[in-house]
């Protein structure tokens, strides 16, 4: 009996042995399944950059063109942003009489589109400041880290901005409209981690690619299917209505 239960105790134990043996196969194979992805993905990700870098050079003279048009166009941006619903309320009463000198804007990634970007503000001679451009720029770091640099501000005497801001995300809090939009450039910050400019990137992925929707104060395409949606319904009423009318009608003239 003793012999026999050696004896199946081997066996489990070879039946486990062999088992974790499978198992361990298994996971190696997975892992190099997951690492061809990985360069398959990696390969993904630089025909992509290839592609938005070439795309990048043909929108440039297409954006140019359009920014030719809207320097004819009279507070153009200054209208956009004030149809903005988040950067709107940046802009206090005084942001807004500098902002009608504001040219042209101007949003351009780097070369190599991964290394960052920046925001160009053009203005025309004003009693505000003596710069003619104000730029911020993002440039990401190999080490994961954001380093933000902005021009500083040349203000013109008398003038100034009175208080400062934070204007990176916290929450859902936006900055109260007595503090100036440009104290924006008054922040620089260098190599911090999780960096997240919630103007930047609203100015960057919201505003620019097509600004026209916020100048000409467009509303969402469901906001439109749903008034198309009322009217429908308005027009069944009315048709409801008139039905009636045509039966009280036609038993007027039973009764005669």
């Amino acid at each position: 009996m003793v012999a026999d239960k050696s004896k199946k105790l081997k066996v489990s134990e070879k039946e486990e042995t062999e088992i974790d043996g499978e198992l361990v196969l298994s996971i190696e194979k997975l892992q190099e399944i997951q690492d061809e992805l990985e360069k398959v993905n990696e390969e993904a990700s630089d025909k992509v950059l290839e592609i938005e870098q070439k795309y990048n050079e043909i929108r440039k003279p297409v954006y140019d063109k359009r920014n030719e048009i809207i320097k004819s166009i009279p507070d153009f941006w200054l209208t956009a942003f004030l149809s903005h619903p988040a950067l709107g309320d940046l802009l206090n009463d005084e942001d807004q009489k500098i902002f009608k000198y504001l040219s042209y804007l101007e949003v351009e990634d780097s070369k190599d589109v991964k290394s960052g970007y920046s925001i160009t503000f053009n203005f025309n001679p004003n009693p505000y400041f003596e710069d003619t451009k104000l730029i911020k720029t993002f440039t990401f770091l190999e080490e994961g880290t954001t380093k933000v640099t902005a021009t500083p501000i040349k203000w013109k005497e008398g003038k100034g901005i009175p208080n400062e801001v934070n204007h990176e995300k916290k929450g859902n809090k936006r900055a109260p409209t007595d503090i100036s939009f440009f104290s924006w450039f008054a922040e620089q910050k260098d190599d911090l981690d999780d960096i997240h400019d919630e103007v930047a990137e609203l100015i960057k992925d919201d505003l620019w690619p097509n600004p026209m929707t916020y100048f000409n104060n467009e509303e969402p395409d469901e906001e439109d299917g749903d008034d198309e949606a009322d009217d429908e319904d308005v027009d069944e009423d009315v048709s409801e209505d008139d039905d009636q009318e045509d039966d009280d009608g036609g038993e007027e003239e039973d009764g005669n």
